[in-house]
């Protein structure tokens, strides 16, 4: 039961106080109270009860009419009720509409319980109705008016974080016992489908409209079970909403009996503080009755803080901004909400969601003020939390891309005071390869250290962010404490950067070498926005990389023109491999006496506005989309197709087909299974088959090379290293190369007959793979004196126009057959 102090006085004095007490805290509560004299048959109803009607002070309706305050189709239902109460004494305690004296409508609480006299009859009935939405009172502070009858609730909340398409992405225990699920079966799932399914629709309309106006989302309805009611309160953030969540199933449903308006008061788990009424200077108010659950959060008992001010739960985090806005609604005699820092006994910190009300009397004399607060330290932490991860990298602790883009955005949004300064993107050199030969917790380490050496080279004030991955950006702003010119304040901030990265990592006892390409843009002087300067400068890093790494390199518009054209050409490449454009040609290769001895398929594409497309122009791009894969497939299947019908014919069977593989080709991992695949689908002799590889393929990886050639040397396929001498040959790794030819490029046989030093190179391959027992094939012969010098070094395989051009397969159909004795 609740005690209140109050100084010595007269009984009739005291009594006076306490029936104001009561009052007010009737008010507070909007709970009316109403008496049934049973012997006289008289009903009496308090103050707060006719408030609750919309009627005035003092009124009661008359006893036959007591029914009809309630909706048509609850009058039976309190009816009976009130009945059992007065003939058997059983309590009640039920949720129904009511109608007011202005026509309104109302959910209301109405309790009753039997008072019996000495012999154990029943001669009244009491009661009490609590207006569970109160009218006028802005939405969400109803749990502040809200009665508890389910004891002090523990101090865990149920929290959920949910994304913007409302799926759930993160729910504490405390949620995954409320919603009847683990976490596994959670996570992914739709917010709303926790709810009933007939009010689903309307709370995916109430999610979306709460994210696109940033507003609090409060949610109270039946769980999908229909056995709970659940309380959903959603606050926005970057990546959606943190929800917390209650079951108010007891507090909505509850059938217990409503206990005397005095003892609700001092069991609500909400702190409730009443004040006097003033003064506003100091002291201040000074505390007149705290509930139970004052002394549970701070520690306080009543008797040391009555007769005090609420000055004493501030400290040093208090903030003084909200209580200012406390003390100026007070002193307009105004309500004030705010989340306010306090302090227990122990001088622990916790935060408080606060709200002060005025209490008026019936003359409009402000008597007293109300402080209702929740708990809700564990909310706020969480909310940090996800402030923090939603623009901080878990990781390397810098800013994300979240946080770098909002950062750009301000600087480039000042269109009156221009900002001055750089972007620079910095990018691990070879990074994938730590990752893959070490581990990923190496390559984490790695990237904290990276992180830890950008902060130092730069300075205050400019932003160090990761975008993710192996990527970082640094923004260096012009500002009147750090004045910098941008071009010069870059390029000292690159060169400390490339020496302070190139420097040794030690990561677990393993000492790591490596080193970044960076990419610079300014801006200021031309109204570039957010993601153009972001493709600028990793346009100027992939510069920079392609400049041989360990490089700085500023953006030039040039570049963007490079980059423009190029994705237009990767545009018209999906397209034409969509629309069938590609055509292949075969160039003859002839041996010593001038026999065709097999073709090579030269890959063509007919562009319907700019005719025939040199594949120099469109290759290296094919490789960049990873569109040579496919294409490269399907020249694979011509060219065994196109072998499978040669067998067919006694003249033709003799001759081979020689295919380029790219380097992305060759390396993907199902090309070894595609030409076993294409071999037995047309069922052509494998050695018929010769796959043409570039040096490149040797710049690295080189055991997983020599592996994948063998696979294919078992199956019988030919292999040529093609253009050999133009690249990464060396002759460690070519002994170990299962191959069956070499070829000369056609840069070396062109000036073969004027350059001495192209000469000796081709005289140096010819004698190579005759020493390595390898075939030998030069392409790019066009006259009979480059076909007799390379015959006389021993080479006796050509291919080139001397012979004949590339041509269609019908047209070297029809070249074979005049060639035919």
């Amino acid at each position: 039961m609740l005690t209140i102090d109050l100084p010595a006085a007269t009984e009739s004095a005291r009594l006076q106080q306490i029936e104001t007490l009561l009052r007010l805290l009737e008010r507070t509560a909007f709970i009316g109270v109403w008496t049934l004299d049973l012997a006289s048959d008289r009903l009496a109803w308090s103050d707060q009860l006719a408030a609750i009607h919309d009627a005035p002070a003092g009124f009661t309706p008359p006893r036959a009419d007591a029914f009809a305050m309630y909706a048509p189709e609850w009058r039976e239902t309190i009816q009976a009720l009130v009945q059992a109460c007065a003939r058997d004494g059983a309590p009640f305690d039920a949720e129904m509409q009511i109608v007011t004296q202005k026509g309104r409508r109302a959910w209301v609480r109405t309790i009753g319980h039997a008072v019996r006299d000495d012999a154990g009859a029943v001669v009244r009935v009491e009661g009490a109705v609590q207006e569970i939405a109160p009218h006028g009172h802005k939405l969400g502070t109803l749990s502040r008016h809200t009665v508890s009858m389910g004891g002090a609730m523990g101090s865990g909340e149920a929290f959920a974080t949910i994304d913007l398409e409302g799926r759930f992405t993160y729910v504490n225990e405390q949620a995954e016992r409320l919603l009847g699920r683990p976490a596994d079966q959670l996570l992914g799932r739709q917010f709303w489908t926790c709810f009933q399914k007939t009010v689903r629709l309307r709370l995916e309309e109430q999610f979306r409209r709460s994210l696109g106006r940033g507003e609090i989302l409060e949610v109270e309805e039946r769980g999908a079970s229909l056995a709970t009611r659940l309380e959903a309160r959603g606050y926005p953030f970057g990546a959606g909403l943190a929800v917390h969540l209650r079951d108010v199933t007891a507090r909505h449903n509850s059938q217990e009996q409503l206990r005397l308006l005095e003892s609700s008061i001092a069991r609500l788990n909400d702190i409730v503080i009443i004040t006097e009424a003033g003064p506003f200077n100091d002291p201040g108010p000074r505390i007149v009755f705290v509930n139970e659950a004052f002394e549970r959060r701070t520690g306080y008992t009543p008797q040391e803080v009555l007769g005090r001010t609420p000055r004493l739960l501030q400290g040093p985090g208090t903030q003084r901004k909200e209580l200012d806005r406390i003390r100026a609604a007070m002193e307009q005699w105004q309500p004030a909400r705010v989340d306010l820092i306090n302090y227990k006994k122990s001088g622990e910190a916790f935060w408080v969601d606060l709200e002060v009300s005025p209490v008026w009397d019936h003359e409009r004399k402000l008597t007293h003020w109300v402080a209702v607060g929740r708990d809700i330290t564990e909310r706020k932490m969480a909310e940090e939390k996800i402030q923090y991860l939603a623009f901080y990298d878990p990781l390397t602790k810098l800013p994300n891309r979240q946080l770098l883009m909002d950062r750009l955005e301000r600087a480039l949004s000042d269109h009156a005071h221009p900002h001055l300064g750089a972007l620079m993107f910095i990018d691990l050199d070879n990074f994938k390869v730590l990752n893959d030969t070490l581990g990923h917790q190496k390559g984490d380490q790695l990237l904290q250290q990276v992180a830890e050496r950008l902060r130092s080279c730069v300075a205050r004030g400019d932003t160090v962010a990761r975008l993710g991955g192996d990527e970082f950006v640094i923004l260096l702003e012009n500002s009147e404490q750090k004045p910098l010119e941008p071009s010069q304040g870059a390029r000292i901030v690159s060169e400390r950067i490339l020496a302070k990265l190139g420097e040794p990592y030690l990561l677990s006892g393993y000492l790591h070498h490596s080193t970044c390409s960076i990419g610079v843009t300014l801006f200021g002087r031309a109204p570039w926005t957010v993601s153009e300067l972001l493709k600028q400068a990793d346009l100027a890093m992939y510069q920079a990389k392609a400049a041989g790494r360990n490089a700085v390199c500023f953006f030039d518009p040039e570049m963007q023109v490079v980059a423009t054209a190029n994705a237009a050409l990767a545009t018209d490449l999906r397209e034409a491999w969509r629309e069938g454009q590609f055509l292949i040609d075969y160039q003859p290769q002839v041996g010593a006496d001038g026999r065709m001895t097999g073709v090579e398929a030269l890959l063509r594409w007919k562009h319907p506005q700019r005719d025939m497309v040199p594949p120099a122009y469109f290759i290296p791009t094919a490789e960049e989309t990873s569109l040579i894969i496919p294409i490269g497939r399907w020249v694979l299947e011509q060219a065994c197709a196109q072998l499978a019908a040669w067998a067919t014919r006694p003249d033709r069977s003799h001759l081979s087909i020689a295919v380029n593989v790219s380097v992305r080709q060759f390396r993907h991992p199902d090309f070894v299974d595609e030409v076993m695949t294409a071999i037995k689908q047309f069922g052509i002799a494998p050695h018929k088959l010769k796959l043409e590889l570039t040096e490149s393929l040797l710049a690295d990886g080189i055991e997983v090379t020599v592996a994948k050639m063998g696979s294919l040397k078992a199956m019988g396929v030919t292999l040529s290293l093609d253009d050999f001498g133009m690249g990464y040959s060396s002759l460690s790794y070519l002994k170990r190369l299962p191959l069956d030819q070499l070829k000369i490029d056609r840069e070396f046989v062109k000036d073969i007959l004027t350059d001495a030093n192209d000469a000796a190179i081709a005289r140096t391959i010819v004698g190579l793979a005759q020493s390595l027992g390898l075939g030998v094939i030069a392409e790019g012969v066009e006259t009979q004196a480059q076909r007799a010098f390379l015959a006389q070094q021993g080479c006796y395989a050509y291919q080139g126009f001397l012979f004949c051009q590339p041509l269609p397969i019908e047209q070297l159909e029809a070249f074979m057959d005049k060639l035919e004795p």
